[in-house]
């Protein structure tokens, strides 16, 4: 049962997935908002959205993959940590980091997220935590792609 709990606790993004209105838009600002105070505080680098993403993908599954079996529904609206992976991720494109960066990561991962373009969908199929995650990483790669693609064209 303590498994099952710290689990939901990883899962949910310590409670952001309980957000009655949006549990993955409300997941994918607690990632923007502690990403905004790492920058200012901690001086983190674009390439340190990447390790946070890499360090936290295999916990995130496991998360994922236990309370998504815990409560008999394969992809739980209010697992939530897949939504922080996949903005981390989106947030490596964001060259300068800037007000103007952070909200088109925001914006492009949750279209991207939302829309599933492929293979975002077919990630989706994976077994357990593995499908739940990997497909908002992709969808968190190509809000990186572009946010990147912006930012060399000054477009921020």
């Amino acid at each position: 049962m303590k498994k099952n709990r710290s689990a939901a606790l990883l899962a949910t993004w310590f409670g952001c997935g309980y957000s009655p209105i949006a549990p993955g838009t409300a997941g994918s600002l607690a990632a923007l908002l502690i990403a905004i105070a790492l920058q200012a505080y901690a001086g983190f680098a674009w390439w340190h959205w990447l390790v946070l993403a890499a360090i936290g993908f295999w916990p995130a599954v496991w998360a994922a993959g236990v309370t998504a079996r815990a409560t008999g529904i394969e992809d739980p609206g209010f697992v939530v940590v897949d939504e922080v992976i996949g903005q981390w991720i989106a947030l490596a494109g964001a060259h300068p980091f800037n007000w103007k960066s952070c909200l088109a990561a925001f914006a492009l991962f949750r279209l991207f997220d939302i829309w599933k373009p492929a293979p975002v969908r077919q990630l989706e199929a994976l077994p357990g935590g593995l499908g739940i995650v990997a497909d908002d990483a992709m969808a968190g790669a190509y809000a990186a792609l572009v946010l990147f693609l912006a930012g060399c064209f000054n477009l921020y």
